[in-house]
């Protein structure tokens, strides 16, 4: 426990680490550091993206920027669909609202939801919900008055 304390404070460097430089300071790499601290530490569990099965760091760089991507799309979808209400802004807002709040739900999965089992089930359970949620906002676009005219319909009372 004290070497992993001397290690972030960057008193001490294990044998075979290697330090890159970044402007003035001397950064450890953070797979060195892991790979000393899975030694040294007893067994915890980790949630590291290499053992949830995720991609690489740059899947998680797309991903991450694809969700601010649908969020900044959200602002400005919103004043459209009030703006220029049609099909077209109905299926969009049901596909970018879907996708905003399975992809929000994800992270509270991942944030809070611990064990394979567990984890299984919860994603399972999202990706019901999405599907569900998409299907029924759809159906509602088709069959129904539309998410922008339900909307203003719900503002006019």
């Amino acid at each position: 426990m004290a070497a992993l304390v001397l290690l972030r404070a960057g008193l001490a460097r294990p044998r075979g680490a290697q330090m890159a430089l970044l402007g003035r300071t001397l950064l450890r790499r953070p797979a060195v550091l892991a790979a000393v601290a899975d030694r040294s530490a007893p067994f915890r569990q980790s949630h590291s993206p290499s053992q949830q099965g995720h991609g690489s760091s740059k899947a998680a760089s797309l991903h991450w920027t694809g969700e601010r991507a649908v969020s900044v799309l959200l602002l400005g979808l919103l004043p459209a669909a009030y703006l220029y209400p049609g099909p077209a802004m109905d299926y969009s807002l049901a596909a970018a609202l879907t996708l905003h709040g399975h992809w929000g739900l994800g992270q509270v999965i991942t944030d809070y939801v611990h064990g394979d089992t567990p984890v299984k089930l919860a994603n399972t359970g999202l990706y019901v919900l999405s599907a569900v949620t998409f299907a029924g906002l759809c159906y509602f676009n088709y069959y129904d008055v539309g998410i922008c005219k339900a909307v203003a319909m719900l503002w006019s009372l």
